[in-house]
């Protein structure tokens, strides 16, 4: 199987993934924290939602919730769609979730935009050097940013999973 086909295949496998708990997933689940320590999408006096943040990682490091998984997400795929489309990368404090009720709407525009570009790469754009997100010389290509798309997505629809299995098991007790 060409690369192409490959890695849009995977890509197809994980978004199937995705939905599944988009599709299961309740607008309460979304802002449950799963621990005393978490980091969370926070709404702002004027209404806006912006993330817990650190530069530099915290020990111990806080336990996430939905809506920081999905915030994340959207960030770096917004990011990695940016740079794929040759736009320029929006800046992290720039990236506007949606809320709880529109997480999963939001998401999948981010699944559409990322196909549509997909669908109009050659194989000479997937053997083309890519900076992000390595640097510059890191001698990666545009299909390995590809690959590692599909790994993050796969890691972060993990996680999102098993929040909403947490929530939903304690919700039963």
């Amino acid at each position: 199987m060409p690369t192409r086909e490959l890695l849009r295949w995977q890509f197809d496998l994980t978004w199937s993934l995705t939905e599944y708990h988009l599709d299961r997933l309740a607008v309460d689940d979304v802002l449950w924290e799963p621990a005393p320590l978490c980091w969370t999408v926070r709404r702002g006096a004027d209404g806006s939602w912006s993330p817990d943040w650190a530069d530099v990682e915290p020990d111990p490091v806080p336990v996430p919730t939905i809506a920081w998984v999905t915030w994340h997400l959207g960030w770096w795929w917004g990011v990695s769609a940016d740079h794929l489309r040759g736009r320029a990368p929006r800046d992290r404090e720039a990236v506007a979730w949606p809320g709880p009720a529109g997480v999963a709407g939001w998401l999948r525009d981010l699944r559409d935009d990322w196909a549509g570009a997909l669908g109009g790469l050659t194989d000479a754009d997937l053997a083309a050097p890519a900076a992000f997100p390595w640097p510059a010389d890191a001698g990666m290509t545009v299909a390995q940013v590809l690959a590692w798309a599909n790994a993050e997505l796969m890691k972060n629809t993990a996680e999102l999973g098993q929040l909403r299995l947490l929530r939903a098991a304690g919700a039963r007790q």
